[in-house]
């Protein structure tokens, strides 16, 4: 056979179970939730900022930057809202190497299923019990969200799974923001199929049930770069990229217009240290038109305790394994300055 059947992973009921959200929690989650909705939805004026690792890959050192992420949002509260990024599924555009916690808990060790989602989910518990801030991650696999489902607060569909139908119809039964990123080749119908798509309401086949959703109106834009067939970078970020996004909405009729702007991948080149500059650029975009300011409603941001990148092998503590980010210090930095300026 060409498949090894290896273990049996848990139904979703057992690993809630052995590892449940506390009320305390729960409630705490639920506020969060409406924080991060009311900015989508255009009933809050605050500016979001999801931000943190490309990859969660280290419990303690996620756990240690989201805690200073806390206190960071104590002191821009009025502006902002801080979602951190706590990743834990990685594509990879070759199929090759780390693919998040979700899949080998330990990067040096051989990949472990069950073992992962016992992981991703104990990290996300103690990320909200120690800071009080409920995150956003990547839904690579559909099929794993609902062993999440419980301490989410944002969703993101990346460049390569954003033309995927079970992703697209997934999204429909969220009842939190979902942010769609442009494909990687850049087309913007695309994206907008895919929003209107989370918008809708479905009937599908889901984790071994017919199920019927009722569409999520949270689903929206993020505007992340594109690399064109012969590997050149062309950024979306500038002020024309939303202001062509913008009337492409209204044409649409969609619900809630709203894009985030991603501020690392193609949009910064893949070079870390670039990220403040791509993102005072789209905010003075929006001191330029304030029309765009009730349409674009955050940033994305890579950033962990130590800038740049590292082999797995090298085990530097807070550095990412994957994309390079800004560090710490760097980090605080920009997120005060765009407290100051949105």
């Amino acid at each position: 056979m060409p498949f090894e059947y290896r273990q049996k992973v848990p139904d979703v009921r057992a690993i809630l179970d052995k590892l449940p959200v506390s009320p305390e929690l729960a409630l705490v989650k639920k506020r969060r939730d409406r924080e991060v909705i009311d900015i989508i939805n255009g009933k809050s004026s605050k500016f979001l900022l999801v931000i943190g690792p490309c990859s969660a890959d280290n419990e303690d050192a996620v756990c240690e930057y989201v805690s200073r992420l806390a206190k960071l949002q104590d002191r821009v509260k009025e502006k902002l809202v801080l979602l951190p990024r706590i990743y834990t599924n990685k594509p990879r555009t070759t199929g090759i190497g780390y693919k998040g916690m979700a899949h080998q808990p330990d990067p040096k060790d051989e990949p472990n299923i069950v073992e992962g989602i016992l992981a991703i989910r104990r990290m996300h518990i103690r990320a909200l019990a120690e800071s009080g801030l409920s995150a956003a991650d990547e839904m690579l696999y559909p099929f794993n969200y609902p062993y999440l489902e419980d301490l989410l607060s944002y969703v993101a569909i990346g460049a390569r799974s954003v033309e995927n139908q079970e992703h697209r119809l997934t999204v429909s039964g969220l009842d939190i923001p979902a942010g769609m990123k442009n494909p990687t080749g850049g087309d913007m119908n695309v994206m907008l199929n895919s929003v209107k798509a989370g918008q809708a309401p479905h009937i599908f086949s889901y984790n071994g049930w017919e199920v019927a959703t009722p569409g999520n109106p949270l689903t929206h834009s993020i505007l992340r770069g594109a690399i064109t067939p012969f590997g050149h970078v062309v950024p979306n970020y500038h002020y024309e990229n939303m202001v062509q996004l913008k009337a492409l909405y209204a044409k649409a009729g969609l619900l809630n217009p709203a894009v985030l702007v991603d501020v690392s991948h193609a949009n910064s080149n893949r070079l870390f240290k670039e990220q403040p500059r791509v993102a005072f650029e789209v905010i003075n975009a929006l001191h330029y038109a304030p029309e765009l300011r009730a349409f674009v409603r955050g940033l994305m941001i890579e950033s962990y305790l130590i800038e740049g990148s590292q082999d797995v092998s090298e085990g530097v503590y807070g550095k990412s394994i994957t994309d390079a980010c800004l560090g710490w210090g760097d980090s605080e930095t920009l997120v005060l300055k765009i407290a100051d300026t949105i």
